[in-house]
Formats: C-alpha cells, sequence, structure tokens
C-alpha cells in the first residue's frame, strides 16, 4: 500500500489500493492475461526463482492482475498478505494443507457449509488430520472441546450456512491462542463491509470471492487473508506448487466488485431485514433465522461484532419438504439456485442442495430440516420481493 493510501477509510481503500499505473497511465485496473514473463537475462531469472529478487514468474503464483485484488482484500480486512484462489473451497483447502500435518486436530462448528464438512471428512482427515466438530455457538461448548482436543486449527462461518448462527469471535479466538491453535473464520456472508475478524481477534479469514466480492455471479474465486508468514509463506507454498490459482480476469471482476462492496453490502441488509420482519408476520412460516431479528438468539453479538445483518435469510416452514418445495416452485421474480451474494435474489432449500450430500443425522445435528428455506435477498425492490413470496405462500 502506497504511503497516500496509509489510514483512509474503507471505501477509499475499497476502490484504489492494489492499482500501480503502468507507462499507459490507465485509470482502470489492467487485465494481464499472460502465462509467463520475460526477464532481461538469466541471472535476473535465477533471482526471481530462488526468491531472492521480487517481481513476476509464471502466472499460475505471480500475475499483476491477481496482485491488485489480493493487495485490496488484504487492505479491507486489515491483513498483512492475501493469497487468490480459484474457488472459496480450495481457500480453505490450500489453508489446511498449508497449516496442517498428520497428527493435528481440526475443530469446526457443525453449522458450516455442506462441501466444508464433505472436505474436512472426506479428504483432510486422510491425511491423519484429526476431525472434531461442536455444535452450536455457545462459547461454553467450544472451551470444553478446544482444551480436550488442543487442536492446531479451528474453523467457524459467521453468520453461519444457512441458519445464521453467530460465534462470538472474539472469545473463541480467546479459547484458541490459549490452547496454542490459530482461528479461521469464513467471512463470506459478511464480508469485511459488515465485519473484520482479525481486528476481533481472528488469525486467517477465508472467502468465497463467488458470492458478494463479484456481487453478481459471474465468476468464481477464492482468498485466504492473514499476516506474512502464515498466509504470505505457508498457504502461498500451497498455492504455488499445487496451483488452485485465479485467473487474471475472475481477479479483475472481484477487484472491480470490491468498490461497490460497501454500498451493495448496506442495500442487501435493508433489504433483507424488511423482509425478515414480514416473514415473522406470516402464519405458515414457524420460524425465521435473520441476525438482524430480535428473535434471533445472537442478535445482540451480532450487533456488536457486525455493523450489519447482511443478506441472508432462512425460514422454516409448517408442512415440511411438500411445502417448502412448493414455495420454490411459484416463485416469479427469486432465481432457484444455490448461489447467493448476487444482485438477483435467489431461493434454495438447504436439505436437498447445499446440504443435500451430508447424512440425515448429520443435517438434523445442525438443525437443517426439510422445511427449511434459505433466500438470498438481492437489490431488487424489496416491495416487490414481499409480493413474489406473498402469491408463492398463497398456494403452500
Amino acid at each position: 500500500m502506497t504511503d497516500s493510501l496509509k489510514n483512509r477509510r474503507f471505501d477509499t481503500l475499497a476502490v484504489r489500493v492494489g492499482h500501480h499505473r503502468t507507462p499507459e497511465g490507465e485509470q482502470s485496473e489492467p487485465i494481464f492475461p499472460t502465462s509467463s514473463y520475460v526477464f532481461e537475462s538469466a541471472a535476473q531469472a535465477a533471482a526471481r526463482f530462488s526468491g531472492e529478487a521480487p517481481g513476476n514468474i509464471y502466472s499460475r503464483f505471480t500475475n499483476p492482475t491477481v496482485r491488485v485484488f489480493q493487495e485490496r482484500l488484504a487492505a479491507l480486512e486489515g491483513g498483512e498478505s492475501c493469497v487468490a484462489t480459484a474457488s472459496g473451497m480450495s481457500a480453505i483447502l490450500a489453508t489446511c494443507l498449508g497449516l496442517l500435518q498428520q497428527g493435528d486436530a481440526l475443530v469446526s462448528s457443525k453449522a458450516v457449509f455442506g462441501s466444508t464438512v464433505m472436505l474436512f471428512d472426506n479428504y483432510i482427515a486422510k491425511f491423519g488430520v484429526d476431525v472434531h466438530y461442536v455444535d452450536g455457538p455457545r462459547t461454553e461448548d467450544w472451551a470444553a472441546v478446544i482444551e480436550q482436543v488442543r487442536p492446531r486449527l479451528v474453523f467457524l462461518e459467521t453468520p453461519s450456512n444457512p441458519l445464521t448462527q453467530v460465534y462470538d469471535i472474539h472469545a473463541i479466538a480467546d479459547l484458541c491462542h490459549a490452547a496454542g491453535a490459530l482461528l479461521v473464520v469464513d467471512n463470506c456472508f459478511c464480508t469485511p463491509a459488515l465485519q473484520r475478524p482479525l481486528m476481533l481477534g481472528a488469525d486467517i479469514v477465508v472467502h468465497s470471492a463467488t458470492k458478494y466480492i463479484d456481487g453478481q455471479g459471474r465468476c468464481i474465486g477464492g482468498a485466504v487473508v492473514g499476516d506474512a508468514e502464515r498466509v504470505g509463506k505457508d498457504v502461498f507454498g500451497v498455492l504455488r506448487t499445487a496451483g488452485p490459482s485465479m485467473s487474471p480476469f475472475n481477479a479483475w471482476v472481484f477487484t472491480k466488485g470490491l468498490e461497490t462492496l460497501s454500498l451493495r453490502m448496506a442495500a442487501h441488509s435493508r433489504n433483507a431485514l424488511q423482509i425478515a420482519r414480514w416473514l415473522e408476520t406470516q402464519a405458515k412460516v414457524a420460524r425465521v433465522h435473520y441476525p438482524g431479528l430480535p428473535s434471533h438468539p445472537q442478535h445482540e453479538l451480532a450487533a456488536r461484532q457486525q455493523t450489519d445483518f447482511g443478506g441472508i435469510v432462512a425460514f422454516e416452514l409448517k408442512g415440511g419438504r411438500p411445502a417448502a418445495w412448493r414455495l420454490i416452485d411459484a416463485v416469479r421474480i427469486f432465481s432457484i439456485t444455490a448461489n447467493l451474494g448476487d444482485a438477483k435474489s435467489t431461493i434454495t432449500h438447504p436439505a436437498t442442495t447445499t446440504h443435500g450430500r451430508l447424512s440425515p443425522e448429520q443435517r438434523a445435528q445442525a438443525g437443517i430440516g426439510d422445511g427449511l428455506v434459505r433466500i438470498a435477498v438481492g437489490l431488487e425492490d424489496p416491495l416487490d420481493l414481499v409480493e413474489d413470496l406473498e402469491q408463492a405462500l398463497a398456494g403452500v
């Protein structure tokens, strides 16, 4: 970051950080679609490959467009280093491969994305890592498991997918550090516009840039943010060797997405709160999960550690899966897709999509029932979205 941008505020950093103009004098960040780079001499090539001199080597792990995105996201999260990856799941994978070894323990919340559970159970565990889960956000439950297991890595989503459970980052970080563990927080639902886990004590933040960082459902990507040692060396080493790389074009899209991130997250949050309040008044809805509602069990915690409540709303319909599917099939504006973070509102049935590969027992333990519906509230007029849900509910 240049001296002129030090101590600047979030929106300024989101627009300016990372762009070092080329001799062409461009205003917008350029895209460098190149696989390799030409060196001035054999000595310069050797110095770069050995790490003695900085500079571009090969676009699997060094690309100027990707570097702009990395520098900008690191600044927004308050981290020293960022590693961009091909997807959100590859960001979690690279973190695990870079920081865990055989015999280590990993502790995760049960309330995480279904693919994250599959990654931990089916793949990370194969390398001799003991995987343990904590049921729910109660800090005392986390304390008991961390004390018993003494993990190397602790992983959580907050708010969680899809029930929007909120975890006390500061309290869990203190427990982790007392036990010699690192805390990794998936900040996908909030983004740094609404929550900065590193400032609350977390060691590493992971993102699916596919979601709100893009904001328009165009590209797949992920990121890991943290310090210069663990992320800048250990996680980066996985990217350099294994190659789950972000493409320059996708990095450019995500960089432009960061410019409007705070504006969009404010609008998503405002629209979601309006819809969540309306859903609470509906007789066919058994329960609404949204941190912005006073009825949410962690509402006060969310208000303390977030600046707003995000765009994800989950609600349970009376009538189970038949009612949920009937509602989903009846919407006219919402898109039926499991993606989220789009300008377009989306709707999905978690038990048979995002968490469909989990066993019925695992879904039950995570609180994901057959009547649960998740919506990602977009940027349409919220009154139109309410009307769409109203007419769909009428047929349930």
